[in-house]
């Protein structure tokens, strides 16, 4: 699961996203449980970048179907 603060992906989501396992967040510290190896500072933001995007799209399309679906509705007479 992605998390957002202000539609902006979290350090901790991309972190997860790369080594996934056990992992907690304590001022900025974090711990890994299940052995992985802590991703570089270039990964965490290369995966930033890329989750945030995919996050983006996903909202494009979200509002895009609404639309969508709320011309149909319309068009059909069944609202104003």
């Amino acid at each position: 699961m992605t998390h957002t603060v202000d539609g902006k992906i979290d350090k901790f989501s991309a972190i997860h996203s790369l080594v996934g396992g056990g992992i907690t967040e304590s001022d900025g510290v974090f711990t890994y449980y299940d052995g992985q190896t802590p991703p570089t500072e270039e990964a965490i933001q290369a995966e930033i970048d890329r989750l945030q995007i995919e996050h983006d799209n996903l909202i494009t399309k979200q509002e895009t179907d609404k639309a969508n679906a709320n011309q149909k509705l319309k068009d059909l007479g069944l609202t104003d």
